[in-house]
């Protein structure tokens, strides 16, 4: 007979959570640049997006919002950068490859499910749990989450985009529980970040899980993450998910 936990929602993070991408960024990139003649090496587009993305967010966080800009400008400003930064001068050259790139993403071909990500997202549904997605993307996430099949699991989905605050800022976690008419208590959160999600949901009073993979855990994860709220993978949240209710119910 199955049983009701006591937590009512699942809020879920979606990127290196529920899915991820197929190929790295500069594999990407190169691969999109090659198709309008344009050949640079993977490795070095990669290593110069992940100098220009940071610095981006720092300058302009949240797709640049508060200060005018649109994601597709924003985007198209990364994309320009990383190109400049890996030695291509030509901006115009680069226009069109940063434009087929922003819809590239859209795909779900470009997109890859994590290991057990729609069975457990059904599991969590036919359990009677409510889910939602609190995630630092922009809008294009929907169709993604469309187009990949896993919508349909989710009561809504929230970006930083929409509400305007990332996580881990605790507003975004409070419009999240606003949307549900949820205390916090009654919510778990899953993420693969320990800083914007683990440590974000937590200190709004939600219960949460942190997904780490395989491989050696971080010493700061290690040190500051009980095990019952790690997952090394999907498959492993219905079981924590139980060990956590008969933690509430004290049985």
């Amino acid at each position: 007979m199955a049983h009701r936990l006591q937590i009512r929602l699942l809020t879920w993070d979606v990127n290196d959570t529920l899915l991820k991408l197929h190929h790295s960024m500069g594999e990407e990139y190169a691969s999109t640049a090659q198709t309008y003649g344009l050949e640079v090496e993977a490795p070095v587009l990669e290593q110069a997006f992940w100098q220009v993305f940071p610095a981006q967010n720092r300058n302009f966080p949240n797709y640049g919002l508060s200060h005018g800009l649109t994601t597709r400008q924003w985007w198209q400003d990364v994309v320009l950068q990383t190109f400049h930064l890996a030695g291509v001068r030509d901006a115009q050259a680069v226009a069109p490859i940063a434009d087929q790139l922003y819809e590239s993403f859209i795909s779900p071909g470009t997109w890859q499910l994590l290991e057990g990500a729609q069975d457990t997202l059904q599991e969590c549904r036919k359990r009677g749990l409510r889910q939602a997605v609190i995630s630092n993307f922009d809008h294009r996430l929907e169709e993604v989450l469309v187009g990949l099949g896993l919508r349909e699991h989710f009561d809504f989905v929230l970006t930083s985009e929409a509400s305007g605050w990332c996580k881990p800022d605790p507003r975004i976690f409070h419009k999240a529980l606003q949307l549900a008419h949820v205390e916090p208590a009654v919510v778990a959160h899953i993420g693969d970040s320990y800083h914007h999600d683990y440590k974000g949901a937590r200190a709004v009073g939600m219960h949460s899980f942190l997904v780490v993979g395989p491989g050696p855990l971080d010493p700061v994860v290690k040190d500051s993450v009980p095990q019952e709220h790690i997952l090394p993978s999907l498959p492993h949240l219905l079981p924590a998910l139980d060990r956590l209710e008969a933690s509430l119910t004290g049985l």
